[in-house]
């Protein structure tokens, strides 16, 4: 038994309970490995908010924190803990709860577990501490460590362990799933592992391509390897650059579809077509990855406008079913259980105030209309021209990384804390309102962003760039206004990310112990059983219909929007 009590639940002789919110059978070897990799993503969100507040006060000028010297190594320690450390570690527990958990196995040789995540925590230890203490000739790497700049031969070893790591941690997983098959060879998966199933497949995909590009920086900058090419690293690169925001997107959706039907009473309206959505994502979602490579002179015009238009409207398409499938699922579900009255009753009527499906409601819409509609928009060959090196590319992985995928997790953090760590949360009121100050600050932070990116111009990695920028002739002044707004916001959601470490760890060291289903009651769908009542077909959707409207109209006049701003970097005439 640990000290804190924080891997100790109430197992049965075979190790086994039974969940008393979700009814699942869970073993104690899958939970406890959940427990260490959730705990440990949250620490890197510690890591990580440390920086964002350094790099979001510099680009507050009028604050100006830190020296030019100091931003980008700031900025690369914000963008390894948040982009990468704090997703993949979560990541890995969502397998592990999609696979055994959720198939009601134990976590088949659980020292794979304890292995990766030994390497993982030693290879994320080791990239920060190779960029913070960078050498005078090394370069701070941020995510894209292109050569021939030259980093820390540490940080190279280290990338590839983390990665290495990463595979090892992930096959429990895998051998679950394929203990599941061969013993039930005629069984579908369920839905949700299903979707941590192809998670795992474009993870695969990225972190293969991964190791073979750091490791060739490696072997390059240890002089095993006298070259290096330039544009073969580019495009190699974003096969992980890329891929891993893929893998974000996948887990992110699995988690949607989970927590909504668990907490919000969600049903699928239709598996094949849920499952449909995921499988296009497994053949088109990381050639999206082409529209960072938009303005590469080493690529054809026609390679680029195959991936980044053509090819990659089959992801967007998937991620338009699941838009779809996801909210109609829960007003379905809501309906069914008599919590559907009117246009929209179904959904003024949820549990708002449960910080677990607010912060799965906030991600949904916000991923939607912010992260979703611009990176379709900015992926276009043309458009790309007044996205390419500006904060409004900024903008956008904001839209999707910080307000989709971090607020998803944050919810599920919540969800684990009650349900796998059988304590209830602190600070009860903070806890209902930190979604809605992190949705919000963030949320203005982001398109402050995208504004000063598209209307102004300003770019991007530079920690002063309201003063005039030198060998120019022009000033960026006018965005100052918008950079003020940004700071102010940017501070109100880095204040909303300390108060969900607040509560999180102080749930974790001294939060009332769960001792009975009551105490967890909130986390059950409100309303009647769903039990026995009409397929779910038979229910009106048309508060998601209207809502995929007015999705609709944002994405068109987004698309209008910025076909203007293109059409005036040249004007014609006189």
């Amino acid at each position: 038994m640990d000290v804190l009590g924080l891997f100790d639940n109430d197992y049965d002789a075979d190790g086994f309970r039974t969940c008393s919110v979700t009814g699942l059978s869970i073993h104690r070897s899958a939970e406890n490995m959940t427990k260490l990799f959730g705990l440990t993503a949250v620490i890197a969100v510690l890591v990580g908010g440390i920086f964002a507040f350094t790099v979001a006060m510099t680009r507050w000028e009028l604050v100006g924190f830190l020296q030019p010297a100091d931003f980008y190594t700031h900025l690369t320690l914000h963008a390894w803990n948040l982009l990468i450390f704090w997703m993949v570690f979560m990541e890995v527990a969502i397998l592990y709860v999609g696979g055994p958990m959720i198939l009601g196995r134990r976590l088949p040789f659980p020292i794979l577990a304890k292995v990766g995540w030994v390497g993982m925590v030693i290879g994320a230890v080791v990239v920060n501490l190779s960029v913070y203490f960078s050498a005078p000739g090394d370069h701070a790497p941020l995510l894209t460590a292109y050569a021939p700049l030259q980093s820390s031969p540490w940080f190279y070893a280290a990338v590839v362990l983390f990665i290495v790591a990463t595979v090892v941690a992930a096959l429990p997983f895998f051998l679950a799933l394929w203990f599941e098959r061969r013993e039930n060879p005629g069984k579908s998966l369920p839905l949700i592992a299903f979707g941590a199933f192809v998670t795992s497949i474009i993870a695969v995909e990225a972190l293969v391509g991964g190791l073979i590009t750091f490791g060739a920086a490696l072997l390059w900058r240890i002089d095993v390897l006298a070259t290096l090419d330039a544009a073969w690293y580019r495009q190699m690169y974003w096969t992980i650059g890329h891929g891993t925001q893929q893998i974000n997107l996948a887990a992110m959706v699995t988690v949607w579809y989970f927590l909504t039907h668990v907490v919000g009473g969600a049903e699928v309206v239709s598996e094949k077509v849920s499952r449909t959505a995921f499988v296009l994502y497994l053949f088109f979602i990381n050639l999206g990855a082409a529209h960072h490579l938009l303005s590469d002179p080493a690529l054809t015009a026609g390679w680029r406008i195959f991936n980044a238009s053509y090819a990659f409207y089959g992801a967007a398409f998937a991620s338009m079913i699941h838009a779809f499938a996801v909210p109609a699922g829960l007003e379905a579900g809501r309906r069914k259980r008599g919590k559907g009255g009117g246009l929209l009753g179904w959904l003024t009527s949820a549990p708002w105030r449960n910080p677990v499906f607010s912060a799965t409601i906030f991600s949904i819409v916000l991923f939607g209309f912010v992260g979703g509609i611009t990176g379709v928009v900015m992926g276009q060959l043309q458009i790309n021209m007044t996205w390419h090196n500006t904060l409004a590319t900024v903008g956008h992985f904001h839209g999707t990384v910080a307000l989709g995928t971090t607020i998803t997790f944050m919810g599920l953090v919540y969800f684990v804390v009650r349900t796998m760590f059988q304590r209830q949360l602190s600070f009860p009121r903070l806890a209902s309102a930190q979604p809605y100050l992190y949705a919000g600050g963030m949320g203005v932070a982001t398109v402050m962003l995208l504004y000063v990116g598209l209307l102004f111009g300003v770019p991007r990695r530079t920690a002063e760039v309201v003063r005039n920028i030198p060998g120019t002739d022009f000033s960026l002044a006018g965005a100052s206004p918008l950079l003020a707004i940004f700071g102010v916001f940017a501070l109100l959601a880095i204040t909303a990310g300390a108060i969900f470490l607040i509560v999180a760890v102080a749930s974790l060291l001294v939060g009332d112990r769960v001792t009975s289903p009551a105490d967890n009651a909130d986390l059950v769908p409100d309303g009647g059983s769903a039990e026995g009542g009409k397929p779910v077909h038979a229910y009106e959707m048309r508060g998601t219909f209207l809502i995929c409207l007015v999705f609709l109209a944002v994405f068109v006049a987004s698309y209008v929007v910025n076909w203007y701003i293109l059409s005036r970097l040249w004007p014609v005439g006189l």
